[in-house]
């Protein structure tokens, strides 16, 4: 009955229009009416001491670094750079926007920040050269939702702080899944693009994709000191999320100087703003998190689904499923904080390695991104590209489909990321 408790008072009040943090905090509310234990310091202690926590420091630092990146020119380079390697080839742009996608992925780890740089400057490059406006839309997108999945990912922290699974391990293990999602849309898009009549970009003399190189190299610099900083064992992903910053900070203002004084306090201020919403909604799911555990709801769920403790793979196929839905309903955090808390005891009981199933799901929320009716990624592309909803939708039907067939895969092989994670680590 609890598990009934839990999911009508979450559901229903997310249904009324309460924000998500909210029905969270009212879920465990009901359940501790429910338990007869209702106290409101339960509440209170449990917001403070999810706060509480020195992994999450990452989070508005990679936040700020994001921002950073994008208004000190950092973002723009990286296109530009991406440009001269690629830009020549026949549907040369879209492969364009999945390099610079991945790049950018290595720095700030936002779906939502590295999508709408990449929309800003690419759609109406893409328009102009003849390309399907709406197709090219739906594949900024498809390339914006790689970064949660390639370290530094804010995504893997929340869930590593949720799951207490080591942020390092998951940061390792997402580099090898998250080029793939790269290297299938490229393929993707080298499909659906045959049969249009698109201008090419010219091809740049070996002198100009050396100048190209060489403006970009201060932001192509970034993703080595954090990845081989976290790697050598320099600085934790906490302090990787400073060092990202402050470089940001001193490339934009000092090296590129495309960063203003006068512009830091709006920066600074988009920051926090971003930040206050996650952190607001970590503390709120630690407080439904505390009450799941208390409430044994994930044991009545292991009720439900004990006939697949044993099948291992099975069982995965069926959280992925039930993970794809809940995506196309709620935003990536929210999805996170929600179902982590009732998941991860399955998943240990099943002898699931936590890391391998941190990254399937943190992939499969982040294609989550782009399904109606949420679709956060969805609409950034269609404000930033002024492309209607509608059209970005069909257009990126060819690419989210690819994206859940690289999940499959990795679910029907699990050593594509735990063999490369093992020795990365």
């Amino acid at each position: 009955m609890t598990l009934v408790v839990f999911i009508v008072s979450l559901l229903g009040a997310m249904a009324i229009g309460v924000p998500v943090a909210f029905s969270l905090m009212f879920c465990g509310v009901m359940l501790m009416w429910y338990m007869g234990m209702f106290n409101t310091q339960i509440i209170a202690q449990n917001m403070i001491a999810g706060a509480d926590t020195f992994t999450l420091l990452a989070i508005p630092f990679f936040i700020l670094a994001g921002e950073l990146m994008n208004a000190g020119g950092l973002s723009r380079r990286i296109i530009d750079f991406a440009i001269a390697c690629v830009g020549h080839i026949r549907g040369g742009l879209g492969i364009v926007a999945i390099m610079a996608a991945v790049i950018m992925a290595s720095i700030s780890g936002s779906a939502a920040a590295d999508t709408a740089a990449l929309a800003a400057i690419l759609i109406p490059m893409m328009a102009k050269a003849g390309y399907n406006v709406p197709r090219s839309a739906g594949l900024i997108a498809a390339g914006g939702v790689i970064a949660p999945v390639i370290p530094p990912s804010m995504a893997f922290i929340v869930f590593g702080v949720a799951a207490n699974v080591s942020i390092t391990q998951l940061f390792m293990a997402g580099i090898v899944p998250g080029l793939l999602m790269g290297i299938a849309l490229v393929v993707t898009w080298l499909i659906v693009v045959r049969k249009d009549k698109v201008e090419t970009l010219p091809r740049t003399d070996a002198k100009e994709r050396l100048r190209a190189t060489g403006r970009a190299l201060w932001a192509l610099g970034m993703p080595v000191i954090i990845l081989g900083g976290i790697k050598m064992g320099v600085v934790t992903p906490t302090e990787a999320a400073v060092v990202a910053a402050a470089y940001a900070l001193f490339v934009g203002m000092v090296i590129y100087r495309e960063l203003k004084p006068r512009e830091l306090p709006a920066v600074i201020l988009q920051a926090a703003k971003t930040t206050a919403v996650i952190m607001f909604l970590v503390c709120a799911a630690l407080v439904s998190s505390w009450l799941i555990t208390a409430a044994n709801i994930p044991a009545e769920i292991t009720g439900f689904i004990s006939p697949l403790i044993d099948r291992p793979m099975l069982l995965m196929f069926v959280i992925m499923l039930v993970v794809l839905v809940v995506g196309t309903a709620l935003d990536l955090t929210p999805t996170i904080l929600i179902l982590t808390p009732v998941l991860m005891p399955i998943i240990k009981q099943a002898g699931i390695d936590p890391v391998y199933f941190g990254v399937l799901f943190i992939m499969n929320t982040c294609i989550g991104l782009l399904t109606p009716p949420v679709g956060v990624v969805l609409n950034v592309v269609s404000g930033v590209g002024r492309v209607p909803l509608g059209k970005v939708t069909v257009g990126v039907w060819p690419f989210l489909v690819t994206q859940v067939l690289v999940l499959l895969l990795l679910v029907l092989f699990p050593d594509i990321v735990l063999v490369p994670a093992r020795w990365l680590y």
